[in-house]
């Protein structure tokens, strides 16, 4: 089992790379840039390339509709090339939210469009020929009757540093996870519960995994939550409570009714009353009473905060499940320390 974190996308960014330089140094192997409605996650994670030399640097991720397949097949390749082959191409479908609010983009088809950014990132890596591809989402070069009639193949100019850039999918709906398992090198899930990842996931991942290419190796899997090592158990409480706001915004206020796969996962794990209760609150914007709806035991299942034996035991509990990678966000006031322990017991 690997390690890897998220960074803090609100601070500055020279904080963040000195961050991440001493996060390196600790042993973490893959550190995560986020890109929502912020600053863009290809610029920092070419900063932090120059200021490291072994973790590795994901997206976690980039929305499929905000850029070009081309170009993201681009920007991994010019990542991958200043980092020296450090680049994880992390993707994802985002929400309508998001993509339809800040980006204008109509949020339509996102596994067809998804399937085949991951084929015609895969072509533009391999330079084996000029890119070629014809589906439902993408056309390239664009038909004539679609515009000018002028393009024509092109192949990168540049030589990728690697011809094969990892793809890690955040996925949590049954046909994304499926299409996570059967494509791509990793799976990034959220709000993951070990004890019950099997039953909620592992029909999805079976079917994947049945129409996989025995080309591509097993199937990465990242997943954790906030971490803290603590003997007090009213600590413990209140660290554990400090995920109320994100764990509300997700499951109550990211899409609409009907329309909220954060919602729909927690529903999924049996907490329907719940999620209900939280969507209600915070649409109406009750932000503190959507928080306070969060279950203690959705916040304790998701996190890794506790004494030291017993964060062993969560760890034991990921890797039973699947998960290879451990994925945490230090939330303790010994962080540092807390990122080497955690360390000791995934290597």
């Amino acid at each position: 089992m690997r390690l890897s974190t998220i960074v803090d996308y609100s601070l500055d960014p020279r904080t963040i790379a000195d961050a991440v330089a001493a996060l390196e140094r600790a042993g973490v192997d893959i550190v995560w840039v986020p890109e929502v409605y912020t600053f863009d996650a290809p610029s920092l994670l070419g900063y932090l390339a120059a200021r490291t030399t072994t973790i590795q640097l994901g997206s976690g991720i980039l929305p499929i509709y905000s850029r070009t397949p081309t170009l993201l097949a681009m920007t991994a390749a010019g990542i991958d090339a200043l980092s020296d082959g450090r680049c994880i191409l992390g993707l994802g479908a985002s929400g309508p939210q998001v993509i339809e609010g800040w980006h204008g983009v109509a949020y339509d088809r996102p596994i067809v469009r998804t399937r085949e950014i991951i084929d015609i990132c895969r072509q533009v890596w391999e330079r084996s020929a000029p890119l070629v591809h014809h589906g439902a989402a993408y056309q390239i070069p664009l038909p004539p009757e679609r515009g000018t009639g002028l393009g024509k193949p092109l192949r990168i100019i540049n030589r990728p540093r690697r011809p094969r850039i990892p793809i890690w999918l955040a996925a949590l709906g049954e046909r994304n996870v499926t299409l996570a398992a059967e494509l791509a090198e990793g799976w990034l899930p959220v709000f993951f519960i070990p004890e019950r990842a099997s039953e909620v996931f592992g029909p999805s991942l079976a079917a994947g995994l049945s129409r996989r290419d025995p080309s591509l190796d097993p199937l990465e899997i990242a997943a954790g939550g906030p971490l803290a090592i603590t003997e007090d158990p009213e600590e413990a409480s209140r660290l554990r409570d400090l995920a109320r706001p994100h764990t509300a915004l997700y499951v109550g206020g990211m899409g609409a009714r009907g329309k909220n796969f954060y919602n729909a996962l927690v529903c999924r794990y049996g907490w329907e009353a719940e999620a209900a209760t939280i969507q209600d609150h915070y649409l109406s914007g009750r932000k503190a009473e959507a928080e306070a709806a969060v279950p203690d035991a959705l916040l304790e299942q998701t996190s890794l905060i506790g004494p030291e034996s017993y964060v062993k035991e969560r760890i034991d509990a990921y890797r039973e499940a699947g998960v290879t990678v451990l994925n945490v966000v230090s939330v303790g006031p010994n962080g540092a320390r807390d990122i080497s322990r955690v360390k000791h017991h995934v290597s």
